[in-house]
């Protein structure tokens, strides 16, 4: 496929997976069967209905979550980085998979984090999604950690 097609997947990833209008299909269409999903702030994924279930859980504690792009997609080859930010208040369900700390349900904290995605994307499906987000920020604003 082309970096440009590589990318319009991309785009759509971002926007229905990570967007404020979330669409749990876009995982069985766009997602490879057996995807690597990491983030430096949660515990790694593999495979399509591990990934479901991190975002229906994600989702359930921060109904209002919302990931937007902050600059073009870059694509070269398989690959395709996105630069990203988002947020959300953490007003639904208790949520543990974190690196340090849970929450309790309804905690009412506000978080905002920035980050970097790269994806590989092969005939048409993500095959990876390793992304670096700001994770001793979103503790500290969760109070699971303090500021030195």
């Amino acid at each position: 496929m082309s970096t440009d097609e590589n990318k319009a997947i991309v785009g759509r990833w971002f926007t229905e997976f990570w967007g404020k209008d979330f669409n749990p299909a876009v995982i069985g269409e766009l997602a490879a069967p057996n995807i690597r999903f990491e983030y430096s702030l949660h515990a790694p994924c593999r495979g399509r209905d591990a990934v479901h279930e991190f975002a229906t859980t994600f989702r359930a504690a921060v109904p209002d979550l919302n990931v937007w792009g902050t600059a073009d997609l870059i694509a070269e080859g398989d690959y395709v980085v996105g630069r990203w930010e988002g947020g959300g208040v953490h007003t639904g369900a208790a949520f543990d998979d974190m690196p340090i700390g849970a929450l309790p349900a309804g905690t009412g904290k506000t978080m905002r984090f920035t980050g970097t995605t790269i994806l590989k994307v092969e005939n048409g499906q993500i095959t990876e999604e390793i992304g670096l987000d700001d994770g001793v920020t979103v503790l500290q604003q969760l109070g699971l950690i303090t500021a030195a």
